[in-house]
């Protein structure tokens, strides 16, 4: 039996990966969960950080070492920017098959990540968005995958059925109001419940980290493949006093009527068993996919101009659920095992 890994076990989306891993049919038959490691809390009862939990509440978070993760056939990498990577270079076995959540190895332009993060690029890995032509066939095949940010994956897959059809031209607006388990368990005076609730704020404006990982992925969506400055990614995130959960517009010129722009979404989403096209005239809420694999789409045009939207869970789609979708994809199961697709509201 394969033996899964879990490095950052104690943070929210580590904590994500162990619930589903826990539900998916294949535990205690095609794999067992192993090691849960962390940084600062290494050496604490697991079931004291995470008790809801319960069948790992025995458990003693270990350190997160290259040695530790090398026993396994498989990890998910839930680690700050900047330590996968560190890991990495310490040495993994080749054919480990690794998930990484963090942003190391999204990024393919190696000046684009200097800019942003500060140090320097680590390389890029087979980019973990399935619904993305020709990424199900690449991750299936992979052995390293980078799991997409979870500002990306809203705009992406909100942008992504209009852009490959034609219908969406890509210079477009990207507003994302999320949760604050995005940000992760570090302490913060900006994200205690004082300065958060009762409160929207956008923050990040023009500089986060997104952007470019958001752009990367529109100028893979232009037909004919790279159209350089053609695409335009303008990305303004706003922080809103929900625990999880994005919701996403995006707004770009159409280049097809209402009737054609719709039929290009009804038509990407017919075949992906995650992406769910609302009726005309409904549109996405955070509540209704929370905690599961699910984006809730919704497309309008008006006045030569298309709006569409999508509501994701931050920690799920957004993160630990691509991350088990991946690995699904990687071992050949279903890629649908393990990912909860209704929401308890």
């Amino acid at each position: 039996m394969k033996k899964i890994a879990v490095a950052g076990a104690s943070g929210y989306a580590g904590g994500e990966a162990l619930r589903l891993l826990l539900n998916h049919p294949g535990y205690g038959v095609d794999f067992e969960i192993g090691a849960l490691t962390g940084g600062s809390n290494a050496g604490q009862n697991f079931g004291e950080l995470a008790p809801a939990l319960t069948p790992l509440a025995d458990r003693t978070l270990q350190q997160t070492t290259p040695e530790v993760l090398a026993e396994h056939d498989m990890a998910i990498l839930a680690l700050p920017h900047g330590v996968s990577a560190t890991l990495v270079e310490q040495g993994l076995p080749e054919d480990m098959k690794i998930v990484d959540c963090g942003a190391d190895y999204r990024l393919r332009n190696e000046d684009l990540w200097e800019r942003y993060y500060g140090t320097p690029h680590a390389g890029s890995w087979t980019y973990g968005i399935p619904e993305m032509p020709g990424h199900r066939e690449e991750i299936a095949a992979a052995n390293r995958v980078a799991a997409p940010g979870c500002f990306p994956t809203g705009a992406t897959i909100a942008a992504m059925p209009g852009i490959a059809a034609g219908m969406m031209a890509p210079q477009v607006s990207v507003v994302s109001v999320t949760g604050v388990s995005g940000a992760g368990k570090k302490p913060s005076v900006a994200l205690l419940g004082a300065e958060t609730m009762q409160n929207l704020r956008a923050y990040g404006v023009m500089t986060h980290r997104h952007a470019p990982e958001i752009k990367q992925n529109l100028l893979e969506l232009v037909p004919g493949g790279d159209q350089g400055d053609d695409v335009h990614v303008t990305f303004t995130p706003v922080l809103a006093p929900l625990v999880r959960g994005i919701l996403t517009t995006v707004t770009a010129p159409a280049r097809g009527s209402a009737a054609d722009v719709r039929r290009a979404y009804e038509d990407f989403c017919a075949t992906e068993p995650f992406l769910h096209l609302l009726p005309e005239g409904q549109q996405p809420e955070t509540r209704h996919v929370a905690g599961t694999n699910m984006v809730h789409l919704q497309v309008a045009v008006d006045d030569g101009m298309i709006v569409a939207t999508s509501a994701i869970d931050n920690l799920t789609k957004g993160t630990a659920g691509a991350a088990v979708q991946c690995l699904n994809l990687m071992n050949g199961w279903d890629e649908t095992a393990g990912l909860p697709t209704i929401a308890a509201s």
